[in-house]
């Protein structure tokens, strides 16, 4: 019993939470807490991510950590009632001060580290917090909110402690909050939690069995081992009629089965008078329960407890102590990397500064700024270039796009005209720069030889055809048929120049973002100072306006160039339908016959035959007129009075019928009137005679189905002459086009063409990329917040020094 009195006599004295610390111990602390505060002030103002020692409660609402606040307080401020755990957490600052007989409570301005005037009264406390909250999400627009409200009390009756009080979890959202409030405190709770410079106070009522504890498992997510993990069991005097044995006790504080072997937890009861009293009343009160709860122990228990084991976690005194020590040993386990970090946080905000002076500077400086801004616009068009010219960095994985993706991203999923779907080679991978280039340039042969001569109706051809037979002459038919030629490729074909020139001009406009990724990460080919050009937004701005605007301008230009490419071999002056020096276009028919990126005309000389079928009919004075298809009897020549006019054909005859009576009369097909010119026949021959068709403009086209008939032949050869027209316009004009009208400048005069733009220019123009409304303002306002910033922080790292010193 003497042995158990002693105990008990040293306990009651341990339970008075309000006793002082010893004066020389207590000076070390308070100055390593003040100094922590300060940072952490300074912290929470600036947005600076410092590991500073906090302690974050967390529990379930109504699981008391309201009151456990108001008791760590030494007073009541009726916290409970404006419901701040519910949406924004409260960063409580507890100051121990010998002179400061009633609390002192301030609270820091939002987005500052100053602390406003002293607030005395509880009531008023309770509203501003009220206040606050609803304020900032009001403005916010959200239910809750993580970012703190930080209040400061000095008290002589409080301990050197900061808490972060959090939104109690909850399971349904009250009338009026959105449905998902529940999810996003325990989303926010986490975020706050999860640092590992943080301890954990969780909470928990002590009507709450283990194996039920509907947070537990929350708070192991964030904490698996419970390493950093302070538990309450709060509200414990509501258990302590159920305990009639020790071992009954025992066994409940122990907590064994579910928080581990090394994990104990603290056992507190708090008044639960909420009437009017004062704050000493209100203290007294507090050490009183601890006093009850260990009689009740002691004495209303059969065979008591293990105190030994147990005792020194039983009591809200315990948990205060405790909570303070510990706080206080991570402070001093933390100075060394606290200070370290602080130097690198001076140094960064130096740099900083040294940065914003520069650009003030150089607002001063026209020739300096002119000068760099030359230098970072070269060195982003030398990159230019050698993306063009073939390069593999930046990672073509991450920067380059397949045709897919250029399709969508460029606005033109699919060529004009084309049903199928075109994939060229390649068209998986991913490519930028000259590779893309010329992957679009494949692409567009492919879909253009993709494109066949459109059906044309009975009623087109008929216009065109007896239209050139009434003009008279010999070639109505060839003629007609390249007349529905032309048009078809001006109609068909242009669409298909535009999306390639719009195409070819996106992959141009992507190097830009290429070309800046390659300036930051290599060595530039015009030495720069590093960082010079970094953060003139406008500047940059500027720059990639006027890149855009000359690709703009070169796609302009090219269209304006293919255009007159297509106006030339669709012309009536044109010799592309005629000219049989030009391989047939079945070579180059089908996207699946291109063997390869680069196109080769064949340019080899065609046989005697078809030169001789692009002749005119008149033959040279000193050869012999024979009749087409039939080979001349040797040394016969025939005069001019043995010519015999052919016979008229029928117009309800078929081409073939025409064909026969060529045949039977085995003599030219000239004019009556002695015209000196036949019309030009297709290569191939398989055609009527147009002499023929002149001389009976109202032939037939009654029979559509009928092979041989007028309207299957002029369609037959409107398809040969859309195909030559095709093939030339791709081979011969829009390739060469697009690829000098598009990658030459690109070479050699981009540089020329930004500079004139950006450079060429008076200071006043020039600054003001530099220089935008306000932008001077804000440079200043910038540099007196840094300057701010700089000022407490290396006040922190003086107080943090002479602390390591003092270690």
């Amino acid at each position: 019993m003497a042995v158990r009195r002693a105990t008990h006599q040293t306990h009651t004295a341990g339970t008075d939470s309000f006793a002082p610390t010893p004066p020389a111990a207590a000076a070390d602390f308070k100055s390593r807490f003040e100094a922590y505060n300060r940072l952490q002030a300074a912290a929470f103002a600036f947005g600076e991510k410092l590991p500073i020692p906090e302690i974050v409660a967390v529990g379930g609402q109504s699981d008391g950590k309201s009151s456990l606040l108001e008791a760590l307080l030494g007073f009541r401020f009726n916290v409970r009632e404006v419901e701040m755990g519910t949406r924004r957490p409260l960063l409580l600052q507890m100051v121990h001060d010998p002179s400061s007989l009633e609390p002192r409570c301030r609270f820091q301005d939002e987005d500052s580290e100053d602390y406003g005037s002293p607030v005395v009264f509880g009531t008023a406390i309770a509203d501003l917090i009220r206040s606050r909250t609803d304020a900032h999400l009001k403005k916010i627009k959200a239910a809750v909110s993580s970012k703190p409200i930080v209040m400061r009390a000095e008290y002589a009756h409080c301990p050197n402690l900061t808490i972060i009080d959090t939104p109690g979890f909850v399971l349904k959202a009250k009338k009026g909050e959105p449905e998902n409030t529940p999810d996003e405190i325990l989303s926010m709770v986490k975020s706050l939690a999860t640092p590992p410079h943080r301890l954990l106070l969780f909470l928990q009522q002590s009507s709450v069995e283990w194996c039920s504890s509907l947070w537990l498992d929350s708070i192991k997510e964030i904490d698996p081992t419970f390493k950093r993990t302070i538990i309450v069991v709060s509200k414990f005097d509501n258990r302590l009629k159920e305990f009639s044995e020790g071992w009954e006790v025992d066994r409940y504080l122990s907590a064994s089965g579910y928080l581990g072997e090394n994990t104990r937890p603290f056992f507190v009861a708090l008044p639960k008078d909420r009437g009017m009293v004062t704050n000493e009343d209100f203290r007294r009160q507090i050490s009183q329960v601890d006093v009850d709860i260990l009689h009740h122990l002691r004495e209303n228990v059969k065979g008591g407890f293990n105190e030994e084991k147990f005792e020194p976690f039983i009591g809200f005194g315990c948990l205060r102590k405790f909570l303070e020590c510990e706080l206080q040993k991570r402070y001093k386990d933390a100075a060394p990397a606290t200070l370290a970090l602080l130097e690198q946080r001076c140094g960064e905000i130096s740099e900083e500064l040294g940065r914003i002076e520069h650009k003030l500077q150089a607002t001063s400086d026209v020739s300096h700024l002119r000068k760099s801004a030359m230098l970072h616009a070269a060195s982003i068009c030398t990159h230019v270039g050698s993306l063009i010219d073939g390069a593999a960095d930046p990672a073509p994985e991450q920067w380059g796009k397949t045709t897919i993706e250029e399709q969508e991203e460029s606005g033109f999923g699919s060529w004009p005209g084309v049903a199928t779907a075109i994939k060229p080679a390649n068209s998986d991978l991913r490519l930028y720069g000259g590779a893309a280039f010329e992957r679009v340039m494949y692409e567009f042969r492919c879909a253009t030889y993709s494109i066949e001569c459109p059906p044309v109706s009975r009623e087109k051809v008929a216009n065109i055809l007896l239209a050139h037979a009434g003009r008279g002459g010999g070639g109505g038919l060839v003629e007609a048929a390249a007349e529905i030629a032309r048009a078809a490729a001006r109609a068909w074909l242009a669409p298909i120049l535009e999306t390639a020139c719009e195409r070819l001009a996106f992959v141009l406009k992507s190097l830009f973002d290429l070309a800046v990724e390659r300036n930051h990460s290599h060595d530039s080919d015009f030495w720069q100072i590093k960082g010079d050009m970094d953060g003139y937004v406008g500047f940059h701005a500027s720059l990639r306006r006027s890149y855009n605007s000359f690709v703009n301008d070169l796609s302009k230009h090219c269209k304006q160039l293919v255009h007159h490419h297509l106006d030339s071999v669709t012309s009536p002056y044109s010799q592309v339908c005629y000219d049989s020096d030009f391989h047939g276009s079945n070579s180059y028919s089908r996207c699946n016959q291109i063997q390869s990126i680069s196109y080769f005309l064949d340019m080899s000389e065609s046989t005697r035959a078809r030169e001789d079928m692009d002749q005119e009919n008149i033959p040279p004075k000193d050869q012999e007129n024979t009749t087409p298809g039939k080979k001349p009897e040797p040394g016969k020549v025939y005069r001019e009075s043995q010519m015999t006019i052919p016979e008229t054909p029928s117009p309800d005859l078929p081409s073939e019928a025409i064909l026969g009576v060529r045949k039977k009369d085995n003599v030219n097909c000239m004019d009556i009137a002695g015209r000196k010119r036949q019309a030009r026949s297709v290569a191939g021959g398989g055609g009527i005679s147009d002499a023929a068709r002149s001389h009976n403009p109202h032939f037939s086209f009654g029979d559509m189905g009928k092979s041989g008939s007028s309207y299957v032949d002029i369609c037959s050869l409107a398809a040969q002459h859309f195909a030559r027209i095709r093939e030339v316009l791709v081979e011969r004009s829009a390739s060469s086009a697009l690829n000098s009208g598009f990658l030459t400048p690109c070479r050699e005069r981009l540089m020329v063409a930004l500079g004139l733009e950006l450079f060429a220019v008076t200071d006043e123009k020039f600054m003001d990329m530099f220089v935008a409304p306000g932008a001077i303002d804000a440079l200043l306002s910038e540099q007196q917040s840094l300057q701010k910033r700089e000022k407490i922080l290396q006040s922190c790292l003086i107080e943090f020094k002479n602390i390591a010193r003092a270690l």
